[in-house]
């Protein structure tokens, strides 16, 4: 760890030095590249502020106009915004209106009125009322009351089916010019309404029918009548529409619907000459100087008209300028700038065509600094993983070496001390007996046997350590392995309390392996089987034929091993249970020894094993090719 920080704090002040140059040499050259195209930016600015006071402008001389339609239709027409709300002088709407319906009604021929009403509506006498009304029209001296007496007639006249002199009364009477501008009590234009009438009885293919819709259209679009209501406007023009559409187009229409939406939606109008939002989506709002008018257009009519404006200006070759709405961002601007004081919250930004562009402009100071550091950087890696290597090389020798040390003086006490105390015990003895002499004697060899395994597999271990174990590698009999293995464990494997069994398949195929190793692989697994494995022991050695393999397994019935612990037990100098350990001898080195010739030999080694259930090791092992040859193979 001491190491590891020593390494490590230099480096990361050396990362954090060189990340602290690149940023500041990548801030420099983008604030020089930023401050040339902050000046395009200003361009761009003036540019549209002479665009937006050129278009108020305009909109205040198209609104001065003592007619609010007509005020209304110019500024519309004009094709600089989608619509306009006209004010007077104290503030009030006076486009789009509303009709007042007072002032227009006239108590001339009450009585004859209330006369022919009874016959239209109580007596359904439509052809009397017709006649009624006939004669009222020409009795009237108000312009007013007349027409309104013709449309009443025409009323009468189509719900006696009368079509045809209906017709020829809208067409020949009441298209007289007198009529132009007549209204009804609800201040409704009725010679507008009256052709209406006549287009929803015609047929559309004659005559009639297409000459009085291409009159009643160019009622509609003569915003000079100040009559007609921008109600009773926008109602016919769409009726007429669904009557005529392929000829019916109406320029105005859209702008109608849309200031009238704003009216409704925004009961107290703010007049500021500054771009404004509304409660419309993707609508924006400005008044002219005089107040006179408020203009509405939408995002995308105004996205286009200012960069209209933009385009004006001598663009960079390797920039793009746009528009941006309030709260809106782009993540490939470069640099901004707000667009003016008649547009509060719009931004002009500018971004680069090429995204690779400012990156170029730094990239080779900013590759010095880059280079420099990774390869100090990795200098240092290299050298303190070697030192880490190094370090935890002679930690695990030392670990080892200690661990060796302390087995070796255990093991090898335990059994010079049973054969003194054995010796000592015959030196005391004035006469011999044999049967006990004898006794003691087996029991001197079983310990020298025991100190000869234990010494042999501690030089295994320091050759396996020191790389210096050799192999002699050449194709042999499975069946020689086992016999030399049985060998080994034969007298102790014959005691009454142990079942031992051999099964091995005929015919089996020569594998390549040490005459001396192998057996020792299994003696060892076989030893385990011995000391793990209760007073009643049942141990099976077997070999088979598998795959192209030979499989030697070694089988007990004694206490098994944990899960969590077959994982490990091949590891130096391990023990499940330390306490069996030292009732059965051993250090923990008996299966490690196993890997290593099984792994030298090209093979594998496992275990299934469960607790209080036994265990079965298995070794497999590829079989001799055709024609092996003996070998000789140091493992280094």
């Amino acid at each position: 760890m001491l190491l590891l920080f020593a390494v490590l704090v230099p480096a990361v002040c050396l990362l954090w030095f060189m990340g602290a140059a690149m940023r500041n040499e990548r801030l420099a050259s983008r604030q020089k590249l930023a401050d040339a195209y902050r000046g395009q930016l200003s361009l761009s600015q003036a540019r549209i502020e002479r665009r937006w006071d050129e278009t108020v402008a305009e909109l205040e001389k198209l609104a001065q106009t003592d007619s609010a339609s007509a005020a209304f239709a110019r500024c519309v027409l004009s094709g600089s915004v989608d619509s306009v709300v006209i004010f007077d002088e104290q503030g009030r709407v006076i486009y789009p209106n509303t009709p007042s319906g007072v002032g227009t009604d006239s108590p001339e021929l009450e009585d004859k009125w209330t006369e022919a009403n009874q016959l239209e509506y109580l007596r359904k006498d439509f052809v009397a009322a017709a006649k009624r009304y006939e004669a009222l029209a020409k009795e009237a001296t108000n312009v007013n009351v007349a027409a309104r007496a013709l449309q009443a007639e025409v009323r009468c006249l189509v719900r006696a089916g009368q079509q045809g002199a209906a017709i020829q009364l809208v067409n020949e009477v009441l298209g007289d010019a007198r009529f132009d501008r007549a209204a009804d009590p609800q201040d409704r234009l009725i010679v507008a309404n009256a052709e209406l009438m006549l287009l929803e009885l015609s047929d559309r293919t004659s005559q009639v029918f297409q000459s009085t819709a291409e009159r009643l259209k160019q009622r509609l679009t003569d915003y000079d009548n100040p009559v007609l209501a921008s109600p009773q406007r926008r109602f016919l023009m769409k009726e007429l529409q669904k009557l005529w559409p392929e000829k019916m187009e109406f320029p105005s229409l859209a702008a109608e619907e849309l200031a009238d939406r704003f009216c409704n939606e925004h009961p107290t109008l703010a007049r500021v000459p500054a771009l404004q939002s509304t409660a419309i989506p993707g609508l924006w709002q400005f008044a002219t100087s005089n107040h006179r008018a408020v203009a509405l257009i939408q995002s995308d009519q105004l996205l286009a008209k200012m960069q209209a404006a933009i385009a004006s200006d001598n663009l960079p070759a390797d920039g793009t300028i746009i528009l941006l709405p309030p709260g809106v961002e782009n993540a490939a601007t470069f640099v901004s700038l707000p667009a003016g004081a008649r547009l509060p919250g719009w931004q002009l930004a500018l971004s680069l065509n090429d995204e690779n562009y400012f990156a170029t402009t730094v990239e080779h100071r900013t590759a010095i600094y880059l280079w420099t550091g990774i390869l100090v950087v990795a200098a240092m890696g290299v050298l303190t993983l070697l030192a880490i290597r190094l370090v935890r090389r002679q930690a695990a020798l030392a670990r080892l070496k200690n661990d060796l040390v302390a087995t070796v003086s255990h093991e090898l006490k335990t059994p010079l001390s049973s054969m003194r105390v054995l010796v000592d015990t015959l030196l005391e003895v004035d006469k011999l007996e044999e049967h006990t002499t004898r006794e003691y004697l087996r029991l001197i060899a079983q310990e020298n046997e025991r100190l000869s395994r234990l010494i042999e597999n501690f030089l295994t271990f320091s050759r396996m350590e020191r790389s210096k174990y050799v192999f002699h590698f050449k194709p042999l009999q499975p069946r020689q392995i086992i016999d030399a293995a049985v060998e080994a464990v034969r007298e102790r494997f014959t005691a009454p309390a142990c079942r031992f069994e051999v099964q091995v398949e005929p015919d089996l195929p020569d594998i390549v392996a040490d005459s001396d190793a192998m057996p020792t692989a299994l003696i060892n697994l076989l030893d385990n089987a011995w000391k793990y494995s209760d007073e009643a022991k049942q141990i099976t050695l077997r070999a088979r034929a598998e795959n192209g393999s030979v499989v030697f397994s070694v089988q007990d019935d004694g206490i098994g091993i944990a899960p969590r612990e077959a994982k490990r037990i091949f590891q130096n100098f391990y023990q499940v249970d330390q306490r069996l350990s030292r009732q059965g001898s051993g250090c923990g080195l008996g299966l490690s020894i196993v890997k290593f010739i099984v792994t030298a030999h090209h093979g594998r080694v496992s275990v299934e094993s469960e607790p209080d259930r036994g265990s079965t090791f298995t070794i497999l092992l590829p079989v001799a090719p055709i024609g092996a040859r003996n070998g000789k193979k140091a493992i280094a």
